[in-house]
């Protein structure tokens, strides 16, 4: 469904039916006849999940309190001066922020894709600075009042959305992003509520860093993805490559004494699953998706059989790779809240960041970036210009691959400290869903890898609550908001044009 709107009668000087001119600053105008239509699926995905809100938090809101423990520093002095100098830095972020949003609306300009998700996420650390300089150890909330508050705020979204679409305007990217948080909130507060004792509470500190610690394969897992899959090949094997990589770095680190060695061959694992996937299916033009099946069946039995057969045997000299420990960034790591959780990390989360900034830079501010996206979007009009389609698709896979097997060694020198039976547990299948969550960006696919990790541990935190909220349902509702994604309900979700389709030079 679409909304249309009909402007004024009349002719834009040069200008002809249907089509636009470019104005002095090189944007482009949009002429006095043009028909311009909005889908209605925003609006009426977010209708949808406000009237669930409405019926989870409002009407079956419990009557008791909601508690939210703040993480306790180790030490409180060097704590206030992070706390205070987050502050500092998160207000001057919030006000220059809000500065450019609120010049560019003025002079008419369509405000930069990135400033809401930006302003949104530096008020939220305001906010945690604010508790940390307050020496706030414990939130509680009345779940009914903050339940009613939430579900109106979600209703008021919903309708503003509905109202742009009927005036022929999209809805702004700060919308959407106001109405996650406060879903998120109305719903945390609603589980919380639900708990066994008399006033229920969780870690807010601990859930976090849970989650962030189980996202960590599942982001390498979606950034191979969208390393591939932006040149055009699919890549169903990376539930394959970080199996592998969990393996390699088992055995080798074990056997070398070595866990940097380890992590190392892990990475090389991975890029010779790829180095399969890649030869069959763009030299070989076979299916794509039947090889990364293939290979994932082939790799967990592989592994399986010498597991059984080689590392039972003499755990000792091959399945003991030792861990990779945790490493404190000064100053950073005593911020409160969001310090432990973000600069407490092995060096595998912290070469998580890297990935993330990394690829998003080199797929969208360089040369490199954009041959890759025109191979996967138009991959005859990027050989006629003389990029090698093949050969890039080909470097692409390989470097996916080795990230998903960094991704792996998580398993073995970080979870725990030895290899076990299809031990990534479907979690590269999981990547794919969050790769699809994220639009095929790096910085979506980190945030959807965030949500699917936040989902896994809040299924144990509400077990342990008593929470009357069934854990499958909170490992169900990921992939509900993927499908929702994939639907086009809230946003729009494309994949590169020419993904899984094989090229051969005309």
């Amino acid at each position: 469904m679409s909304a249309t709107t009909q402007s004024p009668a009349g002719k834009q000087p040069g200008t002809g039916k249907g089509t636009g001119h470019a104005s002095s600053d090189g944007r482009t105008v949009t002429p006095a006849n043009a028909t311009e239509l909005v889908s209605w699926k925003t609006g009426i995905g977010l209708g949808l999940l406000a009237v669930l809100g409405t019926v989870l938090f409002g009407f079956l809101a419990n009557t008791k309190s909601a508690g939210f423990r703040i993480a306790e520093a180790r030490d409180p002095n060097a704590s206030s001066a992070a706390a205070w100098v987050t502050l500092a830095v998160a207000l001057a972020a919030v006000t220059y922020l809000g500065y450019r949003w609120i010049s560019q609306r003025r002079k008419g300009r369509a405000v930069d894709r990135w400033i809401p998700a930006a302003t949104i996420a530096a008020a939220v650390v305001l906010g945690l600075a604010a508790l940390g300089v307050a020496g706030v150890e414990k939130i509680t909330v009345p779940s009914m009042a903050l339940g009613w508050i939430a579900a109106i705020v979600l209703l008021a979204a919903a309708g503003y959305s509905c109202f742009l679409t009927l005036q022929g305007r999209r809805t702004p990217g700060w919308v959407g992003g106001l109405f996650a948080v406060v879903f998120l909130v109305g719903f945390m507060i609603w589980i919380v509520a639900g708990g066994r004792d008399p006033e229920p509470s969780i870690s807010l500190g601990g859930l976090m860093a849970g989650a962030v610690t189980l996202a960590v394969p599942l982001v390498f897992g979606s950034l191979s993805g969208v390393l591939c899959e932006r040149a055009g090949v699919v890549n169903i094997a990376i539930e394959g490559q970080l199996l592998l990589g969990a393996f390699s770095a088992a055995v080798v680190a074990t056997v070398s004494g070595n866990v940097y060695v380890g992590l190392i061959s892990a990475a090389v694992a991975g890029a010779l699953v790829s180095l399969v996937l890649a030869l069959v299916s763009i030299k070989y033009l076979v299916n794509q998706i039947i090889v990364g099946v293939v290979l994932n069946v082939l790799i967990s039995g592989l592994t399986s059989f010498l597991f059984s057969t080689l590392l039972t045997e003499n755990p000792e000299q091959l399945n003991k790779p030792g861990r990779l420990q945790a490493i404190d960034i000064p100053f950073l790591a005593d911020i409160p809240i969001i310090g432990p959780i973000l600069f407490r990390q092995s060096l595998v989360g912290y070469l998580m960041y890297v990935a993330v900034i990394v690829i998003y830079v080199g797929l969208f501010h360089t040369k490199w970036g954009l041959r890759v996206r025109a191979v996967g979007e138009h991959p005859q009009a990027a050989d006629t210009v003389g990029i090698n389609v093949n050969r890039t698709r080909f470097v692409n896979v390989l470097m996916g691959g080795a990230i998903a097997g960094i991704g792996g060694s998580f398993f073995t020198l970080v979870s725990v400290d030895a290899f076990s039976k299809d031990m990534s547990g479907g979690r590269g299948y999981i990547a794919l869903a969050a790769m699809i969550f994220g639009r095929w960006n790096p910085i979506g696919a980190f945030l959807a890898s965030l949500l699917f990790g936040f989902a896994d541990n809040l299924q144990s935190t509400i077990t342990i609550i008593g929470s009357p909220v069934p854990s499958q349902f909170m490992a169900m509702l990921p992939y509900a908001l993927t499908v929702i994604a994939v639907a086009g309900l809230v946003g729009r979700s494309r994949p590169p044009a020419a993904d899984g389709i094989p090229y051969v030079k005309g």
